[in-house]
């Protein structure tokens, strides 16, 4: 029987939480399940038994680390890659699904709005961002029912860069229905929606509100899909990366085992198609409001999620005519950024964080 390496996984992410910093290292317990009575070496050291399972040391001095696991007695090696993301410690932001309304507003009412801000959703957002730092990402459809985003008005745009410090906007999908629209669209389908959405972004508001990581409308595409949007550039995919009826929801091409890895994790690289992973770990309007800081302390005691906080909401909650209407949307937001702010987090955009 060989050994299995249990942890770290190959493409796992790490920060201060899954070790401790030693002479400006990052030193880990690899864990490791073997027969008793095996000679095990970790990075060339000796692992230890302890209980279940075999452990040794391992050092983490940069972005990317290579950790290899030896059997002296069989040969076997096991060699994987890891990630040390210092800048992803005690970080989070707030993404917003589903977006086109507020951008038909604006157009609507382009003669009386000065600033983008009078939109009221809009402006909400930027109460948040005034009182808490927050930083918010909101992943755009390009079109909905009499409108598309060739109608925004560039009039805005030096508005739009002025608060790219705190404002970014990317591709979601094409519109809002039907439902899992890319689960087995062509890559082609995947790309000419994504860019159709971008070249407008792009035109409307300016290259520097663009953000390197989306969240694809139900988070389901194919591997080919999401190897398109890589190749266009996106490096980060977020999802809920959790099962419903024994299947992997909101999880792109990701199996099982994969999936289930990630559902305890802030992030995982897929090697295979150089993407890096993100786990929601707080869908706002699916949470009661007196939830919401119950569920990001449970987050937040979980070393494997603590160090980076995605949370997500979507847009139709916010209004009065639809169906769902939340009316503590506001207070649902500000309850997750009050509890951000106060249990020490710091707001981040993805780009800031995922990077070397």
């Amino acid at each position: 029987m060989s050994c299995t390496v249990m942890f770290p996984h190959d493409g796992d992410i790490l920060n201060v939480y899954d070790g401790q910093i030693r002479e400006e290292r990052l030193v880990i317990n690899v864990s490791i399940s073997a027969p008793d009575g095996r000679q095990l070496l970790v990075n060339g050291a000796e692992a230890r038994r302890e209980g279940e399972y075999y452990y040794g040391e391992a050092a983490l001095d940069g972005y990317a680390n290579t950790i290899t696991v030896t059997d002296r007695e069989t040969g076997y090696t096991d060699s994987r890659v890891v990630y040390w993301l210092k800048n992803a410690v005690n970080k989070y932001r707030i993404a917003v699904d589903d977006n086109i309304w507020f951008l038909k507003d604006i157009v609507d009412n382009r003669h009386q709005y000065r600033s983008i801000f009078d939109n009221p959703y809009l402006g909400m957002f930027k109460d948040i961002h005034d009182k808490y730092g927050t930083k918010v990402q909101f992943n755009l459809y390009y079109q909905t029912e009499g409108f598309n985003l060739t109608q925004m008005p560039d009039t805005y745009k030096e508005e739009w860069k002025a608060n790219a410090h705190w404002l970014r906007l990317t591709f979601h999908a094409l519109q809002n229905d039907p439902p899992r629209p890319y689960e087995h669209a062509e890559p082609e389908e995947v790309l000419r929606d994504c860019k159709l959405v971008t070249g407008e972004i792009v035109r409307f508001a300016g290259e520097e509100v663009l953000e390197p990581a989306t969240t694809i409308h139900y988070g389901a595409a194919t591997r080919e899909g999401c190897r398109a949007l890589r190749q266009f550039g996106f490096r980060g995919l977020a999802g809920y990366f959790r099962f419903a009826d024994g299947r992997p929801i909101v999880s792109y091409y990701l199996n099982d085992e994969q999936t289930a890895h990630l559902n305890g994790r802030d992030f995982w690289k897929d090697h295979s198609e150089d993407l890096i992973f993100i786990k929601i770990d707080a869908v706002l309007d699916g949470l009661k409001k007196n939830d919401i800081i119950r569920e990001l302390d449970r987050v937040k005691a979980n070393p494997g999620e603590a160090g980076f906080i995605e949370l997500l909401i979507h847009e139709q909650y916010y209004y009065p005519h639809y169906t769902a209407y939340q009316p503590d949307y506001w207070e649902k937001l500000e309850t997750a950024a009050r509890w951000a702010t106060e249990n020490g987090y710091s707001p981040a955009f993805l780009s800031e964080c995922i990077g070397e």
